[in-house]
């Protein structure tokens, strides 16, 4: 649909950007707080990057400082589980309260909305050795985990985000460090469909205990989301499509929204016999779980056709790598798109496709919480030029503006990422922030900030509600 006239961004929209815990904050066995099961990983292998990130654990002040003279509205940040509750389960770290209320406050002290997610890749080690989502008592730690995160913040933060990414956990665990077998595991898709099954049922029951503990609160899930497309017009391909939009995006906000699952989905486990086990009460818990809103993390979509019978898995791609699916689609690079210096594609067209059709399934407000271009940025002179993340984000914000002209609730914007930090699987080297952080990968140097070109960029667009997205900026 092409329109003559565009729609502006709400008065109340949400302009800010993302974090986690796990990739930002550094201090990471300091002030009482035990190891995540990224703190044991260790990313790049050989380097304690995850020691120190861009220390933000000691900066918090500074760099909520710098979001602020920036203009944002929210700032997405994740709790570390392991520094409130070390051991994941028992005893609640003070020092660790302590922290979180801090950043809270300090954002609020510069009329900046704290956005909370819940649980970002960081299982307390100490439950991964437990099993992690494998055992069923992960429902009931991660119930606590929220109760405990409920009643220390819930007085002020009043957006919270569940599980990050959980599909992106589910479909690619090992090539992000989240994925925990039991030993003797046979029926590998099994045991992880399981997984998602117990991530599924303590998402549905946070959002219940959210609504009781908290009314005036809202709470919702936060899964990647990338519209797949049919390689071309080929009924088979279409069928390829359904399969994989079912299997990557559908499952988790059908589950989120309606509390069922999805029907492809389903018929998919049971052709690998991977149907997951209800534990008594869990079809109740998922139908009351109710969210008000849908964070998603948008980086491209994806593309496949139809399966020959040969695909098989491919332990080392990442989140947004085409893939296949012995009988049910083969990933197939676009070949009307560009891509990244890592290798992702870019569809900011695609991102409006994805937005028209959450909102047509779902009817419920909607928020990025990720969204973002990663490169290798240089440091000259104090400064950072990268009118390639300027054109990227102006692109994708243009997108948003047409999906709300095209009547979807849209709701903020939060790109990844507000500052530079730790990328998930490429360590420093792969930034994404509007904010540079003097570190390299094996070498801490300074950790000093640097405002990049995109950072006075994007006060520019904070600015005029989204109005002025010109390369255009002034620098102060």
């Amino acid at each position: 649909m092409i329109h003559k006239t565009l729609k502006p961004f709400p008065e109340d929209f949400l302009w800010g950007a993302s974090t986690s815990a796990y990739q930002v904050e550094g201090a990471n066995l300091e002030d009482g707080k035990g190891p995540s099961c990224q703190d044991v990983k260790k990313v790049p292998e050989g380097t304690s990057e995850l020691d120190v990130c861009a220390d933000q654990y000691h900066r918090y002040k500074e760099d909520i400082a710098l979001m602020a003279e920036m203009g944002f509205k929210v700032y997405r940040f994740s709790i570390s589980w392991s520094r409130i509750i070390p051991e994941g389960t028992g005893a609640v770290n003070p020092k660790g309260i302590e922290y979180y209320n801090n950043v809270i406050n300090e954002c609020l002290a510069h009329n900046i909305i704290p956005l909370v997610t819940m649980f970002h890749f960081d299982m307390p080690a100490a439950l991964d050795k437990r099993g992690s989502w494998s055992n069923p008592e992960s429902v009931d730690w991660f119930l606590n985990f929220a109760k405990v995160m409920f009643e220390n913040y819930g007085d002020r933060v009043k957006y919270w985000l569940t599980i990050n990414e959980q599909n992106m956990l589910t479909l690619v665990g090992p090539v992000i460090g989240t994925l925990t077998l039991p030993e003797g595991t046979t029926n590998v898709l099994k045991e992880t469909y399981q997984q998602n099954h117990h991530m599924l049922v303590a998402q549905a029951k946070a959002m219940a205990l959210c609504h009781q503990m908290l009314p005036d609160a809202k709470i919702g899930p936060a899964p990647n989301i990338s519209l797949v497309y049919p390689a071309s017009c080929k009924p088979e391909d279409i069928i390829a499509a359904q399969n994989y939009n079912a299997i990557r995006n559908w499952l988790y906000l059908d589950m989120a929204v309606f509390g069922k699952y999805n029907n492809i989905v389903w018929s998919y486990l049971e052709e690998h016999d991977a149907v997951p086990t209800f534990a008594p009460g869990d079809a109740e818990a998922l139908a009351n779980g109710h969210p008000d809103f849908i964070g998603f993390n948008y980086y491209n979509t994806a593309t496949c056709q139809a399966s020959d019978g040969t695909e098989k898995a491919d332990p080392g791609a990442d989140q947004q790598t085409a893939r296949g699916d012995a009988g049910f689609y083969r990933g197939y690079r676009n070949p009307n798109l560009t891509v990244t210096e890592f290798g992702w594609e870019i569809d900011p067209i695609g991102f409006r496709a994805t937005m028209r059709e959450m909102y047509s399934r779902y009817r419920l407000p909607m928020i990025v919480t990720e969204n973002g271009l990663g490169a290798y940025d240089t440091l000259e002179d104090g400064r950072v030029h990268d009118p390639y993340r300027i054109d990227y984000l102006a692109k994708h914000i243009e997108q948003i503006r047409l999906a709300i002209t095209d009547g979807v609730e849209m709701m903020g914007y939060c790109p990844w990422s507000a500052i530079d930090l730790i990328s998930t699987h490429e360590g420093m080297k792969k930034r994404y922030g509007f904010i540079y952080v003097d570190r390299e990968e094996f070498d801490l140097k300074t950790l000093d900030r640097y405002r990049k070109d995109s950072f006075y960029w994007y006060k520019k667009v904070i600015a005029s509600n989204g109005e002025d997205l010109s390369p255009d900026f002034k620098v102060e």
